[in-house]
């Protein structure tokens, strides 16, 4: 599976963390920017990009990190057939159903909010966890179409 992951200023730090780790752990990963840390720079420059390059490749996943995330996740779902869920904390079990029942493809991460340990736990369930189809099947077409 390939990753694609981008950061604003706000994620970047934590964008770089994650990207080591996921490396150590043997994913196929592409770095979609910031690649310089800039105060100054707009997240849509780097989400859009993973947003496009998921869309269009069935086996892949996006990680997008900004300060709350919400943003984030609001510019990738514009573009047809992302499915991008918000997580900046909270039960995992939110986590574990982005991907069971909504088959989220792009996972959006609130760096502010996250430590980089709890961030990297989260990926690692996020990843691994299975689109439980049957009933959910119809409703994810109806939003891809």
């Amino acid at each position: 599976m390939k990753i694609y992951i981008a950061a604003d200023h706000a994620g970047f730090k934590l964008k770089n963390y994650l990207i080591e780790k996921l490396l150590a752990g043997g994913y196929d990963i592409e770095d979609c920017g910031a690649f310089d840390y800039d105060p100054l720079d707009d997240y849509p420059d780097f989400i859009i990009p993973v947003a496009e390059k998921v869309a269009n490749e069935s086996n892949s996943r996006g990680i997008i990190i900004g300060g709350s995330g919400q943003g984030e996740a609001m510019a990738a779902n514009r573009i047809q057939g992302v499915r991008a869920a918000v997580y900046y904390d909270g039960p995992i079990e939110i986590v574990k159903l982005s991907r069971l029942h909504n088959n989220a493809n792009i996972l959006s991460l609130g760096a502010r909010f996250l430590s980089p340990e709890k961030a990297i736990e989260i990926l690692n369930i996020w990843l691994i966890e299975e689109f439980e189809g049957g009933r959910h099947e119809n409703r994810i077409n109806k939003l891809d179409r």
